[in-house]
């Protein structure tokens, strides 16, 4: 059995040129295959179509992608509105499943943005949405730009819940990411801890009370300066050791 750690990728789903394409920004991609150290692979967004539990029995972790598409609101309880848009339901119809799947499992999951709302939701949690339009909240949409340097600029800072998985990851008391989002976590899953908070209450991140191994998400997008930035290369970093611990077990317990 190789050592390198196999990575499930989730994918959206793009309508371009007469075909239906599964795709993944290369950010992520590149984060996995440098900083974390593991071999990416893309799961096509089939829904059902995919029998998840034999996906995670072979693969060593799990990353919940970003993505302009929002969560489906009534997949929480809320009727769906044109301001809610873009949507992606084939995304939804994978990765929320694929998210209990995997944590069910015990395998390594690492949700960023949309990956962080999906997270909430699967697990029975409420999307926030336009909150830029709520008193005292801070807009966290990104500038309005075709440059992604800026559009992906650290923006704000968080604050790491003290003795957290992020807090020890990170080993800082405070922390500067950036902010490309209009919806934020509303209502927080009963199963999740809230691992960081910007100024203004907005929740950064969160883990898995009862997760059998590494279970994070962040509302910012660290694969942009993975590898440059030393807050995004240390928690892409820490997903490719839990992996790699995930893949040693298993190889101890084929042996």
């Amino acid at each position: 059995m190789s050592t390198t750690p196999i990575v499930i990728v989730s994918t959206d789903v793009k309508d371009l040129d007469g075909y239906r394409w599964y795709a993944s920004p290369q950010q992520y991609l590149k984060a996995l295959a440098g900083p974390a150290g593991v071999l990416p692979l893309m799961l096509p967004s089939l829904g059902e179509s995919i029998d998840l539990e034999a996906v995670v029995e072979r693969c060593d972790g799990v990353l919940l992608t970003g993505s302009r598409s929002n969560v489906h609101p009534p997949l929480y309880g809320v009727e769906a509105h044109a301001k809610h848009e873009p949507f992606d339901l084939e995304r939804d119809a994978t990765t929320l499943a694929l998210a209990r799947t995997a944590l069910d499992a015990g395998i390594p999951l690492f949700a960023i943005c949309r990956g962080h709302q999906e997270l909430n939701v699967a697990l029975g949690g409420t999307i926030a949405g336009e909150i830029q339009e709520e008193e005292g909240r801070m807009d966290h949409r990104a500038a309005n730009t075709t440059d992604n340097d800026i559009r992906f600029q650290l923006a704000h800072s968080v604050r790491p819940r003290m003795g957290g998985l992020l807090h020890r990851i990170l080993e800082a008391d405070e922390v500067k990411v950036n902010s490309l989002h209009r919806q934020a976590i509303g209502n927080l899953a009963p199963r999740l801890i809230v691992e960081a908070t910007a100024e203004d209450g907005t929740i950064e991140a969160t883990t898995v009370s009862d997760a059998k191994a590494f279970a994070l998400s962040v509302q910012w997008h660290p694969e942009y300066w993975a590898g440059d930035d030393p807050v995004s290369t240390k928690l892409f970093a820490a997903f490719g050791d839990a992996c790699r611990a995930h893949r040693s077990a298993r190889a101890k317990a084929a042996a």
